[in-house]
């Protein structure tokens, strides 16, 4: 049986400048214990980001980290906000933006688990968020390099794209892709329109790149901050 569908989903981004860079990547090992012992978090991730265009080591941004969390309630969540790991990130931050989000359709695990539960598929209204994750099985790692180039192109050209940003535990093997749409329809037509990426769905059992992966979507309730010094939703 999955896990209740989690009430609220938080993604949070923070930007830092070349200096910041030392301190950001000691709160990515501090903050772990921190964030599981908080309050109310069910799954949570601390994240790199890069750029997603080949996955590999070339991608990183040291300049952007993420963090990732599931909340029984959004009352743990604001609380959240106000403790000393979120403001550790703000007192470091040169930009940040943090989504409030809600499940809509989850398949796959990540780190052995269901994060997002399964929730029931209904009408989808507004801006929606998807999220894209996979340990990758190293000695198919070449091929699948080679494979994401003409997807992430076809993905930044695509009507309705608002914002997409490369997620990762780790610099190589771990990675994923977060991005958001005007709406469920725009994400629906990447999907099923992009030649690259249909193309990439229908290797994806035949090369067997993945030891695990798992695709989530969701209602996006909420954004406060900028990505790259723009609103995402405006």
């Amino acid at each position: 049986m999955p896990p209740p569908v989690p009430p609220l989903v938080t993604l949070h981004l923070w930007r830092v400048s070349p200096a910041g860079v030392p301190a950001a990547l000691a709160r990515m090992g501090l903050d772990r214990g921190r964030v599981r012992r908080t309050p109310g978090v069910r799954f949570a991730k601390l994240l790199g980001t890069g750029h997603g265009r080949t996955f590999t080591l070339r991608d990183a941004d040291p300049l952007r980290w993420g963090l990732l969390a599931t909340w029984a309630s959004a009352d743990a969540a604001r609380a959240f906000e106000r403790g000393p790991v979120v403001r550790g990130w703000q007192r470091l931050a040169t930009e940040q933006l943090r989504l409030d989000l809600r499940p809509t359709v989850s398949r796959g695990r990540w780190s052995g688990r269901e994060p997002f539960g399964a929730p029931v598929p209904g009408p989808e209204q507004g801006p929606v968020a998807a999220i894209t994750r996979a340990r990758l099985r190293l000695r198919r790692a070449a091929t699948f390099w080679a494979a994401v180039p003409p997807v992430s192109a076809e993905l930044r050209r695509s009507p309705g794209l608002r914002a997409a940003v490369g997620i990762g535990e780790a610099p190589v093997g771990l990675q994923g892709t977060f991005s958001l749409w005007e709406s469920a329809s725009a994400l629906r037509d990447f999907a099923h329109r992009s030649d690259a990426h249909r193309a990439v769905i229908g290797r994806t059992p035949v090369e067997g790149w993945y030891a695990e992966e798992l695709f989530a979507r969701f209602a996006v309730l909420d954004a406060v901050g900028t990505l790259d010094g723009r609103e995402p939703l405006a």
